[in-house]
């Protein structure tokens, strides 16, 4: 009898383990099997990190989901496993979440839930860096513009409408993340508060606001804040760890971290591993000897690194950001940054021989790198037709009419969200002509033309054209692009874009616009398709759309968009956006994942400002530019 019990009892257990096998699947806490109920989480004691009790140095590396394609994700982990790191760190975008008011994404390549748990997969712990600012070289530093409706909107303070909007976006993200924490059996071991507030510090209660609204949604892993030498006075509060960033050591800064904190484990939240590019400099780069050595000195005094960046990736579509001290400068498109990865993912000599310093930190033999994935070259792209902007203008319903230059955050489209990215065309009537000044207010390029015909660009520098005296009246239209809102710095809060106020023509203000919103969304482009194309070779002088054919017959791989012989413009393949291309340079190639594309024809369609260029062709490697070495 007590046999058959048993016999009953055991039959019983392997249903249950079958059944939790078979739905293990669909459960959305995947890391949680490696250990049930709750766990100690990271603790910054003595002087050293310690997770469950044991001593933890954390080896870090930065790459975001939101530069990677979703599909590459878990190849660019691995890769980072095999270096020898054990954590992973991400910003989350707010600008790509919360894209309208009130209106969340998480899906598809947004889909950070799957980016943990791939983490988890892989094996790495996580440190999360929700913001909601993030900086990070992106778009407004990741907050959403539709926050500049509000005319006096003061971002990253504890102003009213920020606060709301902040707490909306966190009762939305913090939900699905605080179950991939640690202590629920999750990958996160650590969050930060902000990002870098010490370079800014407007408001002296916002990042307690911060802090209290990351714990009353259930945040309980171990806080930090994140300042360069200039901030972290500044940045730093009570029971919250302070991180410090840097490209070069200084030990002065070990001290100060000590005499703030006491006996606390130190820790390098972001060691610059190289740097970005801006459109009309030189393509970045930070010597790899340089950055071993000082990587082994962080390591040699006991501290914990991350490495900002450890993957790059790429600022798709119009999602680059811009700095703006003494002039301004947009970055390009390839978030490269001189990594120890690539901007598709392949290894450097950074790579290596921070393998092989790692590899001393370790217990046991590191993984071997996985094997590259294959780039491939197409050869020519046939260029097949081209549109007038001018014609397609019948596709952005009726224009907007104003006596007033409208800024394009607050037109009134969008569901009342205003234009984000992209193009805005203002259209008005003159008569005669004379200088044309701007007198500041575009932003941050426009292409200015008089009966159909260009007569210049304006921006921040060139801020006066002469229009050529003709009686009688004539049709002006000026064509503004959003080129990236400052990410950093006190200029934050004045990124309106398009005309921000007056322009002149004799000194006279303009009057009566018809404002067209051209913020060339993936629906737009394919909406082009469905109306008169002229050929090629009858319709090459810009402001136009172009299309060709990128034939692929075999598996599709990585390659890379030559766009030598172009002026300026916006590439989108298979009516996604793959970003700019200017030949005002650094940078003369586009990424082009091979994951966007498919077997047979892809359709590539270019946005061409000036002229279209004689020729487009598929390379298997990219040209970032002239190269200046970072000192």
């Amino acid at each position: 009898m007590r046999r058959e019990q048993r016999r009953r009892l055991g039959g019983l257990c392997l249903l249950l383990l079958l059944a939790v096998l078979l739905l293990r699947p669909y459960l959305q806490d995947s890391f949680s099997f490696r250990m049930w109920g709750p766990r100690d989480g990271l603790l910054a004691e003595d002087g050293q990190f310690s997770l469950e009790g044991e001593p933890l140095r954390i080896l870090g590396g930065s790459m975001h989901y939101f530069r990677i394609p979703k599909e590459y994700w878990k190849d660019r982990m691995m890769k980072m496993k095999a270096c020898g790191l054990n954590t992973l760190t991400t910003y989350v975008a707010w600008n790509l979440h919360e894209p309208l008011r009130g209106k969340f994404d998480f899906s598809g390549n947004l889909d950070l839930r799957s980016y943990l748990d791939t983490a988890a997969e892989v094996g790495l712990w996580v440190i999360l860096r929700p913001g909601p600012y993030i900086c990070s070289e992106w778009d407004l530093g990741g907050l959403p513009s539709w926050l500049l409706r509000d005319k006096d909107m003061q971002l990253r303070t504890t102003y009213k409408g920020f606060v709301e909007a902040t707490e909306a976006y966190f009762d939305q993200l913090l939900p699905r993340v605080v179950r991939h924490q640690y202590s629920r059996g999750g990958p996160i071991i650590a969050v930060q508060v902000e990002n870098e507030y010490g370079s800014y510090a407007k408001d002296a209660n916002y990042m307690e606001f911060i802090k209290t609204a990351l714990l009353r949604r259930g945040i309980v892993e171990t806080l930090l804040t994140s300042d360069n030498k200039d901030g972290i006075s500044s940045g730093s509060m009570e029971g919250v760890l302070a991180t410090i960033n840097f490209q070069k050591i200084e030990p002065v800064l070990f001290t100060y971290l000590e005499s703030i904190q006491g006996n606390k484990p130190v820790m390098v939240m972001e060691y610059w591993t190289g740097w970005f590019d801006y459109w009309g400099g030189d393509h970045h780069v930070f010597d790899v000897d340089q950055m071993v050595s000082t990587v082994s000195d962080v390591l040699k005094k006991g501290a914990s690194i991350n490495l900002y960046m450890f993957h790059g990736g790429t600022n798709f579509g119009f999602m680059n950001g811009a700095l703006h001290f003494h002039e301004y400068r947009a970055d390009v498109t390839s978030y490269d940054y001189d990594a120890p990865l690539t901007e598709a993912g392949d290894y450097t000599s950074k790579y290596f021989k921070l393998r092989e310093l790692f590899s001393k930190q370790q217990p046991a033999p590191l993984l071997p790198p996985p094997a590259l994935i294959t780039k491939s070259t197409y050869g020519a792209v046939t260029l097949k037709r081209s549109l007038s902007l001018w014609d397609a203008l019948q596709l952005t319903g009726e224009p907007f009419k104003s006596e007033l230059p409208v800024n394009m955050e607050n037109l009134p489209v969008n569901e009342g969200n205003g234009q984000s990215y992209g193009y805005t065309l203002y259209e008005t009537v003159i008569y005669g002509g004379g200088r044309f000044q701007t007198r500041g207010n575009v932003r941050d390029r426009a292409q200015v033309f008089v009966s159909g015909q260009s007569v210049g660009f304006v921006d921040y520098k060139n801020t006066e054209l002469d229009i050529a005296e003709v009686p009688g009246y004539r049709k002006l239209r000026i064509l503004v692009e959003n080129c990236g809102r400052v990410n950093y710095g006190v200029r934050i809060n004045d990124q309106r874009k398009g005309l921000v106020g007056d322009v002149f023509l004799r000194d006279v203000p303009l009057r009566n616009y018809k404002i067209y919103s051209l913020d060339m969304n993936s629906t737009f482009i394919t909406s082009i398709d469905n109306i008169h194309w002229s050929d090629v070779s009858e319709e090459k002088k810009g402001p136009v759309f172009c299309q060709g054919a990128l034939q692929v017959t075999y598996a599709p791989g990585d390659t890379y968009l030559s766009m030598k012989g172009w002026k300026k413009g916006v590439v989108f393949v298979n009516g996604k956006n793959l970003g700019r291309y200017w030949d005002l340079g650094p940078q003369e190639t586009l990424y082009l994942p091979g994951s966007w594309l498919w077997l047979g024809v892809n359709t590539i369609t270019i946005f061409e400002e000036e002229e279209v260029g004689n020729s487009l062709y598929s390379v298997d490697s990219p040209h970032l530019g002239r190269t200046q070495y970072v000192d």
